[in-house]
């Protein structure tokens, strides 16, 4: 447990981070679900729209650090090669 006032302010700090980020990562894996389910259904439109949707809330969390800038780019590789396997 911290002891130091400055210790105890990076644990409130870490614990609000952690929360935030768990936050962001359900907002994009519920993102990328959709467009999953979209090209599941063979609705390619949809599938599209979903992945524009997707595809800049990908790229945030990797600019912020929340996910790795190789992860951000395989997730969005792995969607479009969907989309257009469906197209």
């Amino acid at each position: 447990m911290a002891n130091t006032p400055s210790a105890k302010k990076r644990a409130r700090q870490n614990k609000a981070n952690r929360e935030r980020n768990i936050a962001l990562k359900n907002r994009m894996r519920t993102s990328v679900k959709r467009v999953l389910n979209a090209t599941s259904e063979g609705n390619a439109e949809e599938a599209s729209s979903e992945y524009k949707k997707a595809q800049p809330l990908i790229d945030s969390l990797a600019r912020k650090g929340v996910i790795h800038p190789n992860k951000a780019a395989n997730q969005k590789s792995k969607l479009v090669k969907k989309i257009k396997s469906i197209a």
